[in-house]
Formats: structure tokens, sequence, C-alpha cells
């Protein structure tokens, strides 16, 4: 037998020579042929090779295709010039109507069959290992001297056909600060499935154990290494597995094919990656490019101007925008709340800042159907139906958003609205927004600008807050202009120093993204036109789908017609003066809000987000 000492050195045409030889005593190929591209393997009847090859390419992620051979054709010209799929490599499997019946070290007793059937070369993540470690990242399963660890998910694939299965990954631990530099490194190694599909808690996954892998080997974690998931080739033993094929071969998901490719780059068109954390309970990591997080962080400048002078300048911390609006583009169900009830000698003493910019939010996350619902005073449901109702009607809303209201009955009344059951384990929303909503003080009182209590006009939403950061899987945003709205605890202290009555009216209840601007409603509309870049964003439209399915086209962006936009603020803001809902700071039933004018002023910044997000 051979000793393994020497193998990652050598060529690729040598090592599959001694592979076929029999003369190797190890059982994976793992950092074997360093600088050369390794495959797997799934072979099957001729009958079954084009929809096959539909399904590798509908999850392109797991399974990019490197070359698919003719009928009984054992050789693979463009990836080895001396190949015989039969002998080259270290094991195979043999599945019989999706049972796996044998083990083998060749095909050679099966060249009858093989001449009715089609192989599939499929890209290896092995192939990315190298590039990680030379952007100066360890390999852990290398370290260990195991192969990698491999899990089947919850997570389904795009489903062609008879083949149809969930996603498998790899796990690769990566210290935390290196994890810019791992997706980096592996990004435009498309052939190689490209950068990772999940950064993070394995639960997100529906991975239960990382020490109980399904295929591999358990890989250590080391202090302060984050798990993270590359889509996986052993994704086709599961479609085969699935589809229940007559007879079909895999290669062992520990070995792969050698190929005689050298490692390069695919240049991508989405952009340099970043990475983000948007959760630390579960721990979750989000990607998007660097051209896309610029245009998001431009939009949060230009709402941070500061028409009313009150000095929000201190308040704001860049990155806020950002940070709220991925842990939103990956939540499903999100809740809402509005309302600062500032006018309290009038009928409604709502002011019209807020609404407007939490529609906005609505109107969006309908468009990316996602499930949105309105939580609001309980005063206060008969006017904010009212305003919904007209919302659909104006076009601005697609569909009516469910409306509730919340009250304290009891101790655990917040994780029971929250909560299915009040299992904090099945959370109803993964996402709760907050925007120009009453915040509560340090003194349990809730104050507007002036410095009147106001608390007998608002209901405890607050609490649904406090209680989010207790529950797992729970994000939050406040959206404000005054340091008064729920939210604001995160900038208390900016507040309290630099805010008019600051020690007084700030809010004590934090949000885990605090998003400040001049007008809050600027920063409803600046959440809308941040989602649409995202979504455009194909770094981070590709990491939402788990590289699964095909991506959208320019011409799919069904979203478009939720953005905000100069008409439908117009006609809404007409609707909320004919409610009886007033300007903030004037109390005035004009064309304004905060005492600005809707056409010179707030006009105005919508053209200017619409410009930033859309060019």
């Amino acid at each position: 037998m051979l000793l393994t000492g020497g193998l990652k050195a050598l060529l690729p045409h040598v090592l599959r020579r001694i592979i076929r030889c029999n003369r190797l005593s190890i059982s994976n190929t793992s950092g074997m042929a360093e600088g050369y591209e390794q495959a797997n393997v799934v072979i099957l009847h001729k009958s079954l090779a084009d929809d096959f090859e539909k399904f590798c390419h509908a999850n392109d992620g797991p399974l990019p295709l490197l070359y698919r051979s003719q009928p009984g054709d054992w050789k693979c010209p463009s990836l080895s010039s001396d190949s015989a799929i039969r002998a080259d490599c270290l094991q195979y499997r043999k599945y019989e109507h999706g049972a796996c019946t044998a083990s083998l070290k060749s095909l050679k007793e099966y060249s009858e069959q093989l001449k009715d059937m089609v192989t599939f070369y499929l890209g290896c993540s092995f192939s990315l290992e190298k590039a990680v470690q030379k952007a100066g990242i360890p390999i852990r399963n290398i370290e260990q001297k195991c192969n990698v660890s491999m899990y089947k998910t919850s997570v389904p694939c795009y489903s062609i056909s008879m083949f149809r299965c969930n996603l498998v990954v790899t796990m690769r631990p990566v210290p935390e600060s290196k994890l810019g530099a791992a997706v980096l490194a592996t990004s435009e190694l498309r052939e190689s499935h490209g950068a990772p599909i999940h950064i993070g808690d394995p639960g997100l996954l529906g991975i239960q154990d990382l020490s109980k892998p399904d295929y591999g080997d358990p890989v250590h974690l080391h202090p302060g290494d984050i798990p993270v998931f590359w889509a996986s080739g052993v994704t086709g033993v599961e479609a085969i597995i699935n589809s229940r094929a007559p007879l079909a071969f895999t290669l062992s998901p520990d070995c792969t094919f050698i190929t005689d490719l050298e490692k390069g780059t695919v240049r991508s068109s989405g952009g340099v990656p970043q990475v983000h954390c948007i959760s630390r309970d579960p721990l979750h990591f989000s990607i998007v490019s660097a051209e896309a997080a610029q245009k998001i962080n431009t939009l949060e400048t230009l709402i941070g101007i500061d028409p009313g002078e009150r000095g929000i300048r201190h308040l704001q911390r860049q990155g806020e925008l950002l940070g709220a609006c991925l842990a939103l583009s990956h939540a499903g169900s999100v809740l809402v709340t509005t309302g600062f009830p500032t006018h309290c000698g009038h009928q409604p003493p709502e002011e019209n800042d807020g609404p407007p910019g939490a529609l906005a939010i609505a109107a969006m996350l309908q468009a990316l159907e996602k499930q949105v619902t309105i939580v609001t005073d309980q005063r206060a449901m008969d006017l904010n139906k009212r305003i919904i109702e007209e919302a659909v009607r104006l076009g601005i809303l697609k569909k009516p958003i469910p409306l509730l209201s919340y009250q304290r009955e009891s101790a655990n009344s917040a994780l029971k609205f929250l909560c299915e059951n009040g299992n904090p384990g099945r959370p109803r929303f993964d996402h709760l927004v907050a925007i120009e909503r009453a915040g509560m003080a340090a003194d349990g009182n809730y104050y507007n600008a002036r410095k009147v209590n106001i608390k007998h006009l608002v209901d405890p939403i607050d609490e649904l807050f406090l209680a989010a950061q207790t529950i797992p899987g729970i994000t939050t945003t406040g959206v404000g202009d005054g340091g008064n709205e729920l939210g604001m605890g995160k900038v208390k202290d900016a507040v309290k120093k630099h805010i008019k009555n600051g020690d007084v009216i700030a809010c004590d209840v934090e949000a885990d993204f605090t998003v400040v601007a001049g007008v809050s409603n600027w920063g409803g509309y600046a959440m809308a036109c941040a989602l649409h870049v995202l979504r455009c964003c194909e770094t981070h439209e590709r990491y939402l789908r788990r590289a699964l399915g095909r991506p959208r086209t320019p011409s799919q962006r069904p979203w478009l017609p939720a953005l905000p936009s100069v008409p439908k603020e117009e006609k809404l803001l007409k609707t909320l003066v004919q409610l009886g809902v007033r300007s903030g700071k004037t109390a005035s039933l004009e064309m304004e809000v905060d005492g600005l004018p809707f056409y010179s002023t707030h006009s105005l910044m919508i053209e200017k987000l619409l410009q930033e997000a859309q060019q």
C-alpha cells in the first residue's frame, strides 16, 4: 500500500493510476491533488438522464454540472485525458430502487449495464479547500485528519419529475474574524458550489446535532469558530435514493473523482461579498454585495438630515438600516406597529408621521410574499382599519393586513401574543418593527416631544419588544426621529444628552436595530427601498434561496410596484387629512408632516430614495 503523506502534491493522472491499481490505504480524497478540481459522480440509466440534468441546472448550488457523458461512455475528455470512470475512484455505491445494496472498489463487473447508463460529473466542495487555506483560514477537518462533515437539511430542492430531495450541506468551522475572507475566497468558485448558503446556527437548516453528521466525520469547532455551510454534491445521492431508480451508481460521499482541471475562478457579477451578523440568538449571519450595502448606507445618509434641527445626528449609527433590512429579508412573518397620539386635545390624537412609513414597509413585505400583521392601540382600531382599507383601494397595499391590539392581562400576555400557546420555541413572528410608535420612558410613562405625558392613550405594546429580547428567533427594529419612539432605548444616552427634554422623554426600550431619520416616514420609505436593493442583489438573493432554484431575471421583479412613490404617498396623506390625522409639530390638517410641506420636502425625499435604490 502507498503511504498517504505526499498525496496532496501528486498530479491527478498519477493519483488516478494509483487508485486504479487499488494501492491506496485512505478512505477519502479531501486535501488530495491540491490545485485541481474534484468531482462527485452520479451514474444512472439513459432514460432518466435528461430529467436529472434539468434537476442539476435547477439546483446548481449543490449540483454544478461539469460534464455529462454519452450512454456507455466511460471517459470525460474535457475533465481528464486518460480517465475510465469504472475504476478511477476509491469507493462506489450501488443503489437499487433507492436502497444502497453494495459498496464497490470498481464498476468493471457492471460493464454491460453501464452501456445504457449516463455519467454525470458534479462540482465538489473539496475543490474549494485550497482557496480557503490560501485566504489564511484553517481547514479543521484536514487539521483533525478526518473527512468533512455532511448533513441532510430540511431545505427542499427544486423538484424535477422523479428527482426530489432536501439539500445536503458540508460544514466547515471558520473563526468569526475570518468569515468575510471565507465567503470572498469561495464566492466565485461556482463550479465548486460557490459561496456558503448558511452561516450560523445549524438549527436554521433543520440540523439538530453537529456531532452526528449524516455523511463524513464529526469535525470539532475551536473556541470562536462559527459553523459555515456550503451546498454539497451529495445532494445528488439523496436525489437518487428518493427517485427509487432501478439501478444507479454514485461515489461514496467521502470520495471524489480527481480531474485534470486546475482550480480557477469564474468572475461573478454579484460583486464583492460582505458578511453581517443579523442575530445572536440564534446565531445568524447574512451575505450581501459591497455595492448593495453601499446603496443602503447611502439611503441611510439621505434620511439622516435633520430638518427640524432636533440634534438627531447624535443618535445615528451607520449600518443600522442595513442590519434591519437584512434581518427583515430573512424573516417570514413580520409584526409592524405605529401610532403616536401626540395631540391630546384632538380626536383622533394620532399624528400623520408613522402610518405612511409603516404602510410602505408593509407593502414591500407583502410584495416579497411575507406575512405581515399590524398591532395598534385598542382605541385606534377603527381608525387603522379605515387607513388600511383606503391603502388597499389606492393600490398601496396588495390586500388588507390583519389588525390586532395588545392588552396586558397577565405576566405571560406578551409571550402568548408572540408565540403559539406561549411556547418560546414556536414564535409567530420573526421580526417586529416599530415606526414612530410612542415609547415607554424610564419612569414607565409615555411622553411627546413637549414632555406631555400621554400614557392614558398608549397600550403597552413595548412589552412585546421587551419579551422579544428573551425569545430566540425574533429580532426587532425601531424607527424614530426624536428619541421618544419605541426602540430608541438603544441610543437613550445620546437622547438624554442631545435632544430637548431628552432626560424625561427618552424611550427606555431597546430594539436590535435603530433607524434614525429626520422624519420617521422617511425611515419607512428607506426600508422599503433597501429591501428592493437586497432582493435585486445577486449575492444576497442566492444566499436567501440557499443556491436552489433559478435566480430571477431583471424582468421578474414583482415587488417593484410596491415601492413608495410620490403619487401614492400624496394620495395617502390626503386620506389621512380627511380622517382628521394631523401634522405632528403643528397639529395642522394640511398637506404636511412634522410641519414640513409634502410637495417641497417629502416628495423630494421620496424621489431621492427611489433614484438611489433603482440606479
